[in-house]
C-alpha cells in the first residue's frame, strides 16, 4: 500500500495551506484520515481556531481498517473538547467507509458508541 506523504520540506501540507489562507477559509477535518497519515487532530484544531466547522468522525486503527467509531485509536474526549473549545465545530459528520457488520447494524453501533461518549 502506498503511503501518502505527510510533509513537504518538513511542513504538513495542511499547515502550509491554512497558515497562508485567510481566516475565513474553513476546513473539514477527517479524523481517521489525519491519523492514517500520521497527523494528530487535536494540535491541528488548536493551531487553527474556529476553522473546523464540520468534522468527519471516523475512527482509525493500525490493525483494523473496518473499525467503528469509538472502537479504535482516536482520543475521542480530547477531540470533542478541542472541537467544542477552540475548533468552532458546528456539525459532526459520521463517516464509516468499511463495515464490519451489515450497514444499518454498523450505523447503530456507531450511534451507541457516540451516545456512550455523551454525543
Amino acid at each position: 500500500m502506498a503511503r501518502i506523504p505527510t510533509a513537504l520540506d518538513g511542513e504538513i501540507p495542511w499547515d502550509i495551506f491554512f497558515s497562508s489562507a485567510k481566516p475565513e477559509v474553513v476546513m473539514q477535518l477527517d479524523l481517521g484520515n489525519a491519523l492514517h497519515g500520521g497527523g494528530e487532530p487535536v494540535p491541528f484544531l488548536e493551531r487553527y481556531p474556529g476553522r473546523a466547522r464540520t468534522v468527519h468522525l471516523k475512527d482509525y486503527s493500525k490493525t483494523n481498517d473496518r473499525v467503528l467509531i469509538g472502537e479504535g485509536e482516536v482520543a475521542w474526549q480530547a477531540v470533542f473538547q478541542a472541537c467544542e473549545r477552540v475548533g468552532g465545530t458546528e456539525y459532526y459528520i459520521v463517516e464509516q467507509e468499511s463495515y464490519p457488520y451489515p450497514p444499518m447494524e454498523s450505523v447503530d453501533r456507531c450511534l451507541q458508541n457516540l451516545r456512550r461518549m455523551g454525543k
